[in-house]
């Protein structure tokens, strides 16, 4: 009995020892911890306002705060592991090995990560542009760090890795494109008359663009007619639209006006017809 008793009083002396000792330290760490998550949401709100002068998008600018506080929070963990007497060399040295590893098991996400800030600092292209890359085209929907996402004229949705993008040809188009109509008139056609019918076609069209003005020329000289061609702009998402529409309006105002549209004429002759033609 009296053995067990000095046992626990021996644990009670050791416990005593040991919170007197490491206490203070346990409570300073507790309170550096504390500090560090108060100084993290602070550097955080600073680092947002200081990124919206930037033309970020936003879940972007959310993840750049969040890596941030992060930071803030870890310098602070690392000076409480120092406060409790932690040996960190050891502990960085473990730290990066098995970051070392991570990385060459991550490469592909990694190399998404380093090509969506690429995109993000530099940008190539914008939210609601419209861009050509890697045999796909859309309006840019949305860029995140890994990927890329665009809509297609077919309300589809296009995912592309970011690492795929950077280091391509890029066509960014914007936010217009330019379209093309043409119709063959006879050469027999006035052919002012005309060119001033589809500019004025064209023009009064409600999804063409006033600036920059629509091009109308003759654009080549066929076997059987004169090929007259306009060149409009128009928003990104009225540039299947309008194509039909001016088609349409074309025709009916050529035939409301007399001018000939004639279809595509061959002359065939057979071999006893051009013998006889000789003869």
């Amino acid at each position: 009995m009296d053995g067990e008793l000095k046992s626990l009083s021996h644990v009670q002396n050791t416990i005593t020892d040991m919170a007197l000792q490491f206490g203070p330290k346990v409570v300073a760490a507790i309170v550096i911890l504390i500090a560090g998550v108060i100084a993290g949401r602070w550097v955080g709100r600073a680092t947002d306002q200081a990124l919206k002068r930037f033309t970020l998008e936003p879940p972007v600018r959310l993840l750049l705060v969040r890596v941030v506080r992060v930071l803030v929070l870890a310098l602070f963990a690392m000076i409480a592991l120092q406060n409790l007497g932690v040996e960190l060399l050891p502990l960085i040295a473990g730290v990066g090995v098995a970051g070392a590893g991570l990385a060459l098991a991550a490469q592909g996400v990694l190399g998404n990560v380093i090509a969506g800030l690429t995109i993000i600092f530099t940008k190539p292209y914008r939210v609601g542009e419209f861009i050509s890359i890697i045999g796909v085209e859309g309006t840019v929907d949305s860029i995140s760090l890994f990927t890329t996402t665009l809509i297609h004229g077919d309300r589809s949705r296009v995912i592309v890795p970011n690492r795929k993008i950077v280091g391509e040809i890029l066509h960014n188009y914007g936010k217009i494109r330019q379209t093309q109509v043409s119709v063959g008139v006879a050469y027999e056609t006035d052919l002012k008359l005309a060119l001033a019918t589809m500019a004025e076609l064209v023009r009064a069209n409600p999804r063409v663009l006033a600036d920059p003005a629509p091009l109308v020329q003759v654009a080549s000289l066929g076997d059987s007619a004169i090929q007259i061609a306009a060149k409009p702009w128009v928003a990104v998402v009225d540039y299947g639209a309008v194509e039909t529409e001016l088609n349409s309006d074309i025709v009916r105002a050529m035939r409301q006006r007399g001018i000939e549209l004639p279809p595509p004429q061959y002359k065939v002759l057979l071999r006893s017809e051009a013998s006889a033609l000789k003869a």
